[in-house]
């Protein structure tokens, strides 16, 4: 091989060595350009899904906003409908019976000493005993 065909050589080798670099970068930039694609859209779905997730943590808190707004005006109209009793004054048997085992009578109560009196109840026993002196008027 003489010098003419050896420098060809070189020459076409090192314009190969170029394309291959050039190939290889556009490999790269293809290679980040999809890697920022998918990267996008995972971040858009990410996005989507917590907007989806806060807009229905917004519904749940405005039906219960709903909710204890329509429970508080079914209080008041309870409260304001409530009829006055008056004559005798009943409970049911097995109130008057825990009442009389807290040593409570009927006509003796107050809040204060009915308070005392309920301390050692369960706080369902609790409601449901007062409930049950303010449906029979006997505490207000």
């Amino acid at each position: 091989m003489d010098h003419t065909e050896l420098t060809t050589a070189l020459d076409r080798l090192a314009a190969a060595a170029s394309a291959l670099e050039q190939l290889a970068s556009r490999i790269n930039e293809t290679d980040e350009s999809t890697i920022t694609r998918i990267v996008a859209q995972v971040e858009d779905r990410r996005t989507l899904e917590l907007e989806q997730k806060l807009a229905a943590a917004e519904q749940t808190i405005a039906a219960r906003d709903q909710r204890i707004t329509e429970l508080e005006a079914a209080a008041a109209r309870t409260e304001t409908s409530a009829p006055e009793t008056t004559g005798r004054k009943t409970i049911p048997t097995t109130t008057a019976t825990l009442l009389a085992k807290q040593g409570l009578s009927i006509d003796s109560i107050e809040a204060g000493t009915l308070d005392g009196a309920l301390a050692g109840l369960s706080l369902e026993q609790r409601f449901a005993v007062k409930a049950q002196l303010l449906r029979a008027g006997l505490l207000s």
